[in-house]
């Protein structure tokens, strides 16, 4: 029997119906919004401000607190879920809360001011422009002060509360605490111009995409850090460090991303489950 001749221009037509239908979804269109939002370079941008803002405000202030001795260490393992290796080799990076104190300077603190109020206004960039709105007045920027305390106050919190690790009842405390902060966020930064209800779904996104960077960290970013530190030595902990801040960049800034695509695509599909009725 003969073979029937391929038809390439039925497949081409196939793929085109396909793709025509992927771009017309709900997952098409956030892929879109993504793309126009250059989430990734703004990952990376998050990631170093972070770096040069939280990681430097982190370490002196809690080297402040003699009953922390281990210091911001501590946190920043607990936060990247690593191993008890790993954060042996963290610790080893960062210099000890005396030492941390002796060498703070007035300008250093001065320069971290800068990177802070820099770090919140990227973050509210951001954010406006996934909700489409235009940039704040230059009056606005107490908000950056108010909203990088509040961060700061509660990573600190974290770090000297152990219970919330724990405990599973301390878990699901800060897994709220997590979401009213990040709702808590986006309202302040966008100066209120958008509605409560629509940023929750947002938060909750967040939430959850962090809460899986976690369990990504402790499979990936563990064994990393001791491999990079064979390597690399201390900078090789660096380099990993700075992927994780990079990766929380992508969750913040693609959780409300996906926030705002679900508060514009509800109507649309509730409407088609009332027709279908």
């Amino acid at each position: 029997m003969p073979m029937k001749p391929r038809d390439p221009e039925g497949r081409s037509s196939l793929f085109g119906r396909l793709r025509r239908r992927v771009g017309r979804s709900p997952a098409g269109r956030g892929w879109r919004r993504g793309s126009a939002l250059e989430l990734w370079q703004r990952s990376l941008g998050f990631a170093a401000l972070g770096f040069l803002t939280l990681v430097p405000l982190l370490i002196v202030i809690s080297a402040a607190d003699p009953a922390n001795g281990q210091g911001f260490a501590q946190w920043l393992g607990d936060g990247l879920g690593v191993s008890a290796p790993s954060r042996r080799k963290v610790e080893q990076l960062i210099a000890l809360p005396g030492q941390t104190l002796r060498t703070t300077t007035v300008f250093s603190l001065a320069a971290l001011a800068v990177f802070g109020l820099s770090f919140g206004a990227a973050v509210q960039t951001t954010y406006e422009k996934i909700w489409g709105l235009p940039p704040a007045r230059w009056w606005a920027r107490w908000r950056h002060i108010v909203w990088l305390a509040s961060l700061i106050g509660l990573l600190l919190l974290f770090a000297a509360t152990p219970l919330w690790r724990q405990t599973p009842a301390g878990g699901v405390a800060s897994v709220l605490s997590a979401v009213l902060f990040l709702w808590w966020s986006q309202r302040m930064l966008l100066g209120g111009r958008v509605h409560w209800s629509a940023l929750l779904p947002g938060a909750v996104a967040t939430t959850v995409g962090l809460l899986g960077l976690r369990v990504f960290s402790r499979l990936v970013f563990s064994p990393l850090i001791a491999t990079n530190t064979l390597a690399y030595g201390p900078i090789g902990t660096v380099l990993v460090i700075q992927s994780w801040l990079v990766g929380v960049g992508a969750m913040v800034y693609g959780g409300a991303m996906v926030g705002r695509l679900i508060h514009d695509e509800y109507p649309r599909v509730a409407g088609a489950l009332r027709r279908r009725r």
